[in-house]
């Protein structure tokens, strides 16, 4: 029964049940809540607020970091837009002054504007760059199908957590596990790793899979009196220095960091190791269970962006939706000793979840029973009236939307205006007071159409 509640990194090590269910549990606390963590989805549903701290200040920010993600994005682009203006306007100041300062007719003039110069507050350039630019180098083959899984078995012991396990895993599968805690989603991971094996059924590699296999007991394996640079050598011994700095590079490890013994190295730094090692071996199958733990949010997005790219297959397990969401293709539900394609998406998931607590009483008991035709006629009329309820709202965002899009081209075509060196002279000052004018008016329709858009979509979530 706090009035203050502080959490930092709360959903490290959970899994997606229980990240949901904390999810709930927050936004519906009464107290103030100060959270970090670098889960997106779980923040855009639970803060209302982004502080930000960056080169030593912090800015706070309305709306959940979705909205302060564009926000900052746009503020950066106009300090950017502000600094290029001034240094254009910086070099025609220092021109003036290095060729008239010597003329006695001009000397005035030119230590006026020396004055200026002393007197003007410098704009800094905008810099948001993320350190970690990786991606995964291409399978030297890609068979298919890299791997087949028949009517399996699979568990510990003489107990079976999956049967009837059929997969067949080709090239370009992305594939996200989803599953209650326990219900065997790490075992799947394990049998596909090859680091447990069959009680029956069949399983059948090619020749040419090299499976890439992330989970916590490979950060744990790091050696911690060993250097990055050590633990890659390992790998590669006859590589030059040069290109695995390089490679590590683009994980975050530079400078004297690659010379560090890992023993002391935080958990996101040894997270960060064990994925550039893991990668390194140019594997065809991805298997990664829960790999952004410890990563931040930089770090979790260039994942994403390499496994983007990635050219064999690849299944995870992870609670970070996000990750998830931009990532997979196909979602496959562990549930109740069996494996089966999830039909919904991840947004349904947690509706899918809320119903299996209800029906089992929050045991891994039956699955929900196939809805009966006429449950699907009244669902389908339900989802008809909720979209027709909806539709002035979905609406109202897509105007919002397109005077957005009109308003932020207007915006920039001012901008470009207002760097001309040539409007700021004498002559000019009621086309450039016209212009100013101009500009803040189309600032305040902007920030009005932004904030109006904003209040739709939250009403949209409220409403279903």
């Amino acid at each position: 029964r706090s009035d203050v509640l502080l959490l930092d990194e709360p959903t490290n090590h959970l899994d997606l049940d229980a990240v949901i269910w904390l999810q709930d549990w927050l936004c519906k606390y009464d107290g103030t809540l100060l959270l970090i963590s670098h889960d997106r989805d779980f923040l855009d549903s639970v803060v209302g607020h982004i502080l930000n701290i960056e080169n030593r200040h912090a800015t706070l920010y309305s709306g959940n970091y979705s909205a302060f993600e564009r926000i900052r994005a746009e503020r950066l682009a106009h300090q950017q837009s502000q600094f290029e203006k001034q240094q254009r306007e910086v070099a025609h100041i220092r021109s003036f002054i290095d060729r008239f300062r010597a003329k006695a007719s001009k000397a005035r003039q030119a230590q006026s504007r020396i004055k200026a110069l002393e007197r003007m507050q410098f704009i800094a350039p905008a810099h948001v760059d993320s350190p970690f630019h990786f991606s995964l180098l291409e399978p030297e083959k890609l068979p298919r199908p890299l791997l087949r899984i028949d009517y399996a078995a699979v568990g510990y012991g003489s107990t079976t957590v999956l049967s009837n396990v059929r997969l067949s895993l080709a090239p370009g599968d992305r594939i996200g596990l989803l599953g209650r805690n326990g219900a065997g989603k790490s075992t799947l991971i394990k049998l596909l790793a090859g680091t447990i094996e069959l009680q029956s059924g069949e399983l059948v590699r090619a020749n040419d899979l090299e499976t890439g296999y992330f989970a916590q007991h490979q950060v744990e394996q790091l050696h911690p009196k060993r250097t990055p640079l050590d633990h890659l050598y390992e790998l590669a011994p006859r590589a030059r220095e040069l290109e695995l700095r390089n490679y590590l590079g683009g994980f975050g490890f530079s400078g004297d960091t690659v010379l560090m013994p890992t023993g002391p190295f935080s958990g996101g730094e040894k997270s960060r190791l064990a994925l550039a090692l893991l990668v390194y071996h140019r594997p065809n199958l991805l298997l990664l269970d829960e790999p952004t733990n410890h990563l931040d949010l930089e770090m979790r997005q260039a994942l994403a962006t390499a496994l983007q790219d990635f050219s064999g297959a690849m299944v995870i397990v992870s609670h970070d939706r996000h990750l998830l969401r931009v990532t997979t293709d196909l979602l496959l539900l562990v549930h109740d000793g069996q494996v089966s394609e999830f039909e919904g998406s991840l947004d349904d998931y947690p509706a899918w979840l809320a119903a299996q607590n209800r029906l089992s009483g929050n045991s891994l008991r039956s699955p929900a029973p196939e809805p009966i035709a006429n449950d699907r006629k009244d669902r389908k009329r339900r989802e008809a009236a909720q979209r027709q309820r909806l539709r002035p709202l979905n609406r109202r965002i897509e105007k919002a939307e397109a005077a957005i899009a009109t308003l932020q081209t207007r915006k920039k075509e001012l901008e470009n205006r207002l760097a001309v060196p040539e409007l700021y002279e004498a002559g000019r000052k009621d086309e450039l007071r016209s212009l100013l004018d101009e500009q803040a008016d189309v600032n305040w329709q902007l920030a009005k159409e932004e904030a109006n858009w904003l209040a739709a979509h939250e009403e949209l979530e409220r409403a279903g």
